[in-house]
């Protein structure tokens, strides 16, 4: 593999850097609405199953211990 110096570095750096396209406002804006409400499905959604699971396991647990 070939090495190169410094300052070659430093310049196809920047090149790749001027090949980014950042997103808009308004497309940044969207996708964090987008993150929040996908974490609140999602903690909803684990929400219910632990609380299923919960109810399960104290069923199954709670079976053994009753005279």
């Amino acid at each position: 593999m070939a090495t190169t110096s410094p300052i070659e570095f430093i310049r196809q750096v920047r090149q790749e850097a001027a090949k980014v396209t950042w997103p808009s406002r308004k497309e940044l804006a969207i996708s964090t609405a987008m993150v929040f409400v996908m974490v609140v499905v999602a903690s909803i959604f684990f929400l219910g199953v632990d609380w299923i699971l919960g109810f399960f396991v104290a069923f199954i647990l709670g079976l053994g211990g009753a005279n």
